[in-house]
């Protein structure tokens, strides 16, 4: 049973028991009861209230989840990630080590990481700061390793 409910049960028990409204005790009753009842109303429209910002949170949720989903995708687009989460040049990585070659281009000085992917056959790379072609001799031995 609600409060309101309850409210008006107290209002028709009152009105059922006689209470002369102009007694000393009626008035004390009849006051109690007007209370309650504008007690009831209040709560009832928190309760509405309420209601309102649970669908309204729930909403936001499901923005801010979509919100994080389209961020996620921006930032694989943006910085290129792949299976790693480093910055490959970075000299504190060991999850790449093997997948390339550091090196300082004699060209133009600066220090690049070269994917052995990108070395063709010959042993040849273009630099990827000033597109200097690059010589690496290779190994049998570490063209299997990598296979």
């Amino acid at each position: 049973m609600s409060v309101s409910e309850k409210v008006a049960y107290l209002r028709g028990l009152m009105e059922g028991l006689d209470i002369d409204d102009d007694s000393k005790e009626g008035k004390l009753f009849a006051a109690i009861v007007d209370a309650l009842d504008e007690m009831a109303s209040e709560i009832s429209d928190l309760e509405e209230d309420i209601e309102d910002i649970d669908d309204d949170l729930d909403e936001l949720e499901e923005y801010i989840e979509e919100i994080d989903e389209a961020l996620g995708e921006v930032e694989e687009f943006v910085y290129d990630y792949d299976d790693c989460d480093c910055d490959c040049c970075d000299d504190e990585c060991d999850c790449c080590e093997d997948d390339c070659i550091e090196a300082v281009c004699p060209a133009c000085g600066a220090e690049i990481c070269i994917d052995f992917d990108d070395i063709d056959d010959e042993g040849k790379v273009e630099c990827p700061a000033c597109a200097e072609i690059l010589e690496f001799e290779i190994e049998e031995e570490e063209i299997e390793d990598e296979e």
